[in-house]
């Protein structure tokens, strides 16, 4: 190196998200920064309401993650934090994500961050649909402090146009990655599996994966796993990964149904690939979706899907190909196409390889983190 020369360092991105838990969003975030390449860009995590364990599977040992510590609704001491935060870590970019952390972009630009991004990852327990007055109208009042705005679904870049107004050169669409390495269909499954694994006492497994939320839709999922036990004499098991304000409930749900020794309820855990594994139909009832990350782990791994059709799930899931979509208001039709699942091997194997073919195809992490590599950098050279 010539004398007197100096290293530039890489562009710090400041990430500001409301917790950094078990999550879509999170296991989006966290699965960006353990992909991209350490020289195109720094990362820092910004918390307003703490960090779990879960903070262990960045795998990078140079990032930092923050917690504002903030109280619920109006909290200007964690303004004041943030702010602070930033006057001193002096980031290239800010990017928020969702609801809970637009308003921390007025506080970006009063601390000077020169370029701000944020991003609309799926959906609100309270606001399914996006269409709540109040909350478009915060998403509205902070549009003028973001360059940009990021939609993982081409369904979410359509509602930041028409609903909360955002001109269409400002919505970049970025689809979330999936690391096939992890996620494929060979491999170990959990040791602590409640139900045979040799055939032929292996029963059929049916699992889904998310936080026990009413969004997520579980009990729907229940229901129609009842129906397929108490009318197709199928021998059949059904995984609930994931913890959450629901929990409670679906596990009284199950019993009041009859399947509680059918059902479990696995809880958070760290050996998702593993439990993908484990099964032998991925479903997802949710009511609205972003871009499901599961969904995409599970397609990875070689698995039928069943979703509904809902958010960004069709852009996904090709119907009859990949998996079945049905309609979220028709617990007959998630019933069916379980159903139809369940009796039959060969449409089984057909449709999960083909998914697998798919993420492949046109899901890879590689062009996850490039596309937002492409999206930091055009900022910075702007």
């Amino acid at each position: 190196m010539p004398t007197g020369a100096v290293t530039q360092r890489p562009p710090l991105v400041v990430h500001v998200i409301y917790r950094l838990d078990y999550g879509g969003l999170e296991n989006g975030l966290v699965n960006l920064i353990n992909a991209m390449p350490a020289q195109l860009c720094r990362h820092a995590i910004v918390c307003l309401a703490g960090f779990s364990e879960f903070r262990r599977r960045i795998r990078r040992d140079d990032v930092e993650i923050y917690s504002l510590d903030k109280r619920p609704g109006k909290d200007f001491g964690a303004y004041l934090r943030f702010w602070k935060l930033l006057r001193r870590l002096r980031p290239t970019v800010v990017h928020t994500r969702n609801l809970g952390t637009i308003d921390m972009q007025w506080i970006s630009l009063a601390a000077g961050a020169r370029h701000r991004i944020h991003g609309e990852h799926g959906w609100d327990a309270a606001d399914p649909q996006g269409a709540n007055p109040r909350m478009l109208a915060i998403r509205r009042a902070c549009r003028p402090a973001i360059h940009a705005f990021v939609a993982v679904s081409a369904d979410i870049a359509r509602w930041l146009a028409s609903s909360v107004r955002v001109a269409s050169g400002r919505i970049h669409q970025i689809y979330n990655g999936v690391n096939t390495d992890t996620f494929n269909p060979e491999g170990a499954q959990p040791a602590d599996l409640p139900w045979p694994t040799q055939s032929p006492e292996r029963p059929v497994v049916f699992a889904t994966v998310g936080r026990l939320n009413p969004i997520k839709n579980q009990g729907a999922l229940l229901a129609a796993f009842a129906r397929v036990v108490a009318e197709g004499g199928v021998n059949a098991r059904l995984m609930i990964v994931g913890d959450g304000p629901s929990g409670a409930q679906l596990q009284e749900q199950a019993r009041s149904l009859g399947v509680q020794d059918r059902v479990w309820f696995a809880g958070a855990r760290d050996d998702v690939a593993a439990c993908m594994r484990a099964c032998d139909i991925f479903v997802l009832p949710s009511l609205n979706e972003g871009i499901s990350n599961t969904l995409l782990e599970a397609m990875a791994s070689g698995r039928p899907v069943v979703a509904s059709r809902v958010g960004g799930n069709p852009e996904l899931v090709a119907h009859d190909v990949t998996g079945l979509l049905y309609d979220m208001n028709d617990p007959d039709a998630l019933h069916a196409a379980m159903a139809q699942y369940a009796g039959d091997t060969e449409l089984r194997a057909r449709n999960g390889g083909a998914a697998r073919e798919r993420v492949l195809r046109e899901f890879s992490m590689a062009s996850m983190w490039q596309r937002y590599a492409n999206l930091y950098l055009q900022h910075l050279n702007a």
